[in-house]
């Protein structure tokens, strides 16, 4: 496989303007940009011309669950989609990734199935806690913990005094905490057993106080212990002002949002469909539009996509009961598009570019050879139009299963080609490159 060449684009994105330029790369690094058309470049044309999107938050599953979904076909629906990086979670796996055993489990499980970049991160479950520094010795990217129950036994939810105990370990071992935010009580018991196939009541049986008093208590404990706390998948616009007043007093607080909580709406779910229930829920449009306004102004950091895909039988298609179905929706394959479908009337591209690469980037502390086009850093591209809508056909998504809430969503921004590491994985709607990923790990 060749790990050369050189690219043309009149839409280059270059120190967040896009401007017409060629960018030449040799053994998987960038070599040259230079800002006009050089012969024997590739011609893009008015294609977008970009660092590959990272996907900070991605259940692979493997192993043990590789029926669920798998390195194979996940990193491969990664870069149909233009995703060249992701980081995997720590559970929904089997063992989870709890003890540096498990992680050795998981890097040999990956043996010729990365076909983009991944990294890795940890897992914080009661009575895990000393094993964390050795887990970040050996490169893990951040370590995950729920505050309610994570759906799996084998990855129990944390309590306020296992942070007390594990945060300044993450903290001193140069690591950072990612926390699912949702303290759950017995208030809305029944809502949903009563009511197993209304999505309004799955809705109501997740309120979003459960996020805003788990987003205040990990605000509390960042302050104590000055560890980097990381919300995934906010979906409570009403923890924004939380999340501002966090920042603006310094401390190290970052947000995400996925692009399903932005681009889908309370209002359009039907009921019995299972393929939309996640957890926290898709809340109603005022609330959504509120996240992307917090996207625009860095109250959020950057988009995800939570991937978390199940085989059919367990998310319960055949009744659509919403109670027992699993809760997960499969959006690889669908970051960027999905994404700049729902932000293009809030954000010109400048602005959304980079909550899909440098961004996440940064946060992954990545950012000297991910996310950017500079020379040095790898060679990671997609190239893409954002002005072309697709219908998202079932023949075309590479997920293990076809099931997926943005089956026959119309999204604008049509992958053209994804590059990873210099070398052409994704291209004319087809995988024509295997195992060109590399594991992403702290150094």
């Amino acid at each position: 496989m060749n790990a050369s060449g050189k690219i043309y684009s009149s839409r280059c994105w270059y120190q967040g303007n896009l401007l017409p330029a060629t960018v030449c790369y040799e053994a998987g690094k960038i070599t040259g940009i230079f800002f006009e058309k050089l012969p024997g470049a590739t011609d893009a044309g008015e294609a977008l011309l970009m660092p590959g999107v990272i996907d900070a938050h991605v259940h692979i599953n493997e192993p043990g669950r590789t029926n669920w979904e798998g390195f194979d076909t996940g990193t491969r629906a990664a870069a149909a989609g233009g995703t060249t990086s992701l980081a995997d979670m720590p559970l929904n796996a089997n063992p989870v990734t709890t003890t540096e055993e498990a992680l050795l489990q998981k890097l040999n499980s990956t043996q010729n199935k990365l076909h983009t970049n991944v990294g890795f991160y940890a897992g914080l479950v009661p009575g895990n806690a000393a094993r964390i520094p050795a887990l970040c010795k050996m490169g893990v990217l951040g370590v995950k913990a729920f505050l309610t129950h994570s759906g799996i036994d084998e990855f129990p939810n944390v309590t306020e005094k296992d942070l007390e105990i594990a945060m300044p370990l993450i903290r001193d071992a140069g690591s950072k905490l990612l926390v699912h935010a949702e303290l759950s009580d017995d208030t809305t018991t029944g809502l949903l057993s009563n009511n197993p196939f209304s999505y309004q009541a799955y809705v109501a049986s997740r309120p979003k106080i459960w996020e805003n008093r788990a987003i205040e208590m990990m605000i509390h404990l960042c302050r104590k212990h000055r560890c980097p706390v990381h919300i995934v998948h906010v979906s409570s616009a009403e923890a924004l002002p939380l999340i501002a007043a966090a920042k603006s007093e310094g401390l190290p607080l970052t947000a995400e949002t996925c692009a399903h909580y932005i681009y889908f709406k309370a209002g359009m779910i039907p009921d019995a469909h299972p393929v939309y229930k996640c957890a926290p829920p898709i809340r109603e449009k005022e609330n959504n539009e509120q996240l992307k306004a917090a996207l625009q102004s860095g109250i959020l950091d950057f988009l995800t996509t939570d991937h978390s895909p199940a085989p059919p039988g367990i998310k319960a298609f055949d009744t659509g009961n919403l109670q027992k179905a699993w809760g997960g929706i499969a959006g690889l394959q669908f970051l960027l598009s999905a994404g700049w479908s729902a932000l293009q009337d809030v954000l010109s591209l400048e602005e959304y570019i980079p909550l899909v690469t440098t961004n996440p980037a940064r946060f992954l502390g990545l950012q000297e050879s991910k996310g950017l086009i500079e020379i040095g850093a790898d060679a990671d591209f997609v190239i893409w139009q954002p002005e072309i809508n697709f219908t998202v056909e079932p023949s075309q998504i590479l997920h293990r299963y076809k099931d997926t809430a943005y089956a026959h969503q119309k999204l604008y921004g049509k992958i053209v080609k994804t590059i990873i590491n210099g070398i052409t994985v994704y291209e004319h709607h087809k995988i024509i490159n295997l195992n060109a990923g590399t594991w992403l790990l702290k150094k």
